[in-house]
């Protein structure tokens, strides 16, 4: 009788090691979640698992109730997370499968390093900066070359003029 309570005692043991690893691993997809809820979207990674999965993890769902919440296939779900992973998967199954895990699909673009206006600026500085200096190889052919200051005089000038201007030639290169 003791052997048996020892081997009672042992799995239980184990049981709750597997329980206690299994909910150590979805708390750390829930930080991910919750971090991904707070931080701004501009430092946002995609888990290397996707999005899908990682919800889905950190919630305790398998492949085969976020399935029947929806109305798809265990194998459905499975695909869809593969898709997203090679950034394959449509918007609209996105959005299905963030309903179903009662969440909310988020899609936007943004400017990578800085604001709206920056990302235009950028461009007029560009452009500037490629007929100054077109203008200014064929001044110093003729032995006409402009200094320094005066090159990027011109530059912020022609930039000035191109971003209150901004017409159809804008972004042509």
């Amino acid at each position: 009788m003791q052997h048996y309570d020892d081997t009672y005692i042992d799995m239980t043991s184990d049981c709750n090691s597997k329980m206690s690893l299994k909910n150590t691993v979805r708390k750390q997809y829930q930080s991910i979640v919750n971090e991904a809820a707070i931080v701004k979207v501009r430092d946002l990674k995609q888990p290397k698992e996707g999005w899908i999965a990682t919800v889905r993890n950190a919630l305790g769902m398998s492949l085969a109730d976020l399935g029947n919440r929806v109305n798809k296939t265990r194998s459905t779900v499975s695909s869809i997370e593969r898709s997203e992973k090679n950034g394959r998967a449509t918007i609209q199954s996105m959005n299905t499968l963030a309903e179903g895990m009662g969440c909310k699909f988020v899609y936007a673009i943004i400017p990578v390093d800085t604001n709206i206006e920056e990302v235009m600026v950028k461009r007029a500085r560009n452009k500037a900066k490629a007929l100054v200096t077109e203008a200014s190889t064929h001044m110093a052919l003729e032995k006409q070359s402009l200094s320094a200051e005066a090159i990027e005089g011109e530059i912020k000038r022609i930039t000035g003029d191109l971003l209150a201007g901004i017409n159809s030639d804008f972004w042509k290169d």
